[in-house]
């Protein structure tokens, strides 16, 4: 019986003699990894695509990305806002937006988002029964969210907020390759274990040289609905900073634990809407802004045709 050492000896003999590895380069040059990656086509009619993004789920992705996106809104009521579920498997824009009924196509065979709160949305939601599990391999996957990209809509349209599903698989990737983002906004929780897939994510945006706008953290400490008071219950809520330091990124909001987002979001209403001048309404609002700021200054946008 072949030991582990030889096994492991033998493979790596067979792996460096073969013919693809060596045309193969180990450490190609920054111009070399930006030809090897695939064109872009931006979408018909968006001037700026914002990707909201966590390493892991259940970090309060969604929320962020329904209140900026609606904030985005209330900043700027000159400017258009639409906002794209591309969670397959468990989109959640469509209750927290308040949305149902029937998706019509226009006269040239577009999906047309369904609209609240001042914002375009479209959804796998919106398209399947709420009541079935989406049972997609890889491939089909990729499909719904090309034609969620391309076959909706969408313009004229200033803004994009875009919700990834969790994590740093196909979606995510095809989406950053295949598409010119503008910028990408990471969300985590305090703790150590988000914070590692936060950081996975941030990374991943990097290798596909979309910029990483800066952090949001969120439930970053509970706000009592009695006293008012403000505890840190993950981690000493400084984690999100920690991650951003570490990167060279900026915590661009700080979100604490408030009833009346919870309540919002499960009822359709989210808090920026119920609560307009709250405090968690204004630290949304906030975030809005310097995204808006950070697109800005990136220079006029490429114009799309509609």
């Amino acid at each position: 019986m072949m030991s582990a050492r030889k096994y492991q000896y033998v493979l790596t003999r067979k792996i460096s003699h073969s013919p693809f590895l060596r045309q193969t380069k180990v450490n190609p040059t920054a111009a070399e990894r930006k030809r090897s990656l695939p064109r872009k086509f931006p979408i018909a009619g968006v001037e700026k695509v914002i990707c909201v993004s966590s390493g892991k789920g259940g970090v309060g992705k969604s929320t962020v990305a329904v209140n900026l996106a609606i904030s985005l809104s209330q900043s700027e009521p000159d400017k258009t806002v639409g906002l794209l579920d591309t969670d397959v498997y468990g989109p959640s824009i469509p209750l927290m937006m308040n949305l149902s009924g029937q998706v019509y196509l226009n006269e040239k065979k577009l999906m047309v988002p369904l609209v609240n709160y001042g914002v375009r949305c479209m959804s796998i939601g919106l398209l399947t029964d709420p009541n079935s599990p989406v049972v997609w391999r890889g491939l089909l996957v990729m499909s719904a969210v090309e034609r969620l990209l391309r076959q909706v809509a969408w313009g004229p349209l200033d803004y994009l907020v875009v919700d990834m599903p969790p994590g740093t698989g196909d979606v995510q990737l095809s989406i950053s390759q295949n598409i010119p983002v503008d910028g990408a906004v990471i969300v985590t929780t305090p703790q150590d274990i988000a914070l590692i897939d936060a950081r996975k994510g941030a990374e991943m945006f990097a290798k596909v040289e979309v910029p990483v706008i800066g952090v949001v953290q969120n439930m970053g400490s509970f706000v009592c609905g009695h006293c008012g008071s403000e505890t840190s219950i993950f981690g000493g809520g400084a984690g999100a900073y920690r991650l951003a330091t570490d990167m060279g990124l900026q915590v661009i909001g700080d979100i604490p634990i408030v009833p009346a987002i919870a309540e919002g979001s499960d009822g359709g209403c989210p808090v920026t809407v119920s609560d307009p001048d709250g405090s968690v309404s204004k630290a949304f609002r906030q975030i809005a802004v310097k995204v808006a700021l950070y697109l800005s200054s990136q220079g006029t946008p490429t114009k799309r045709n509609n």
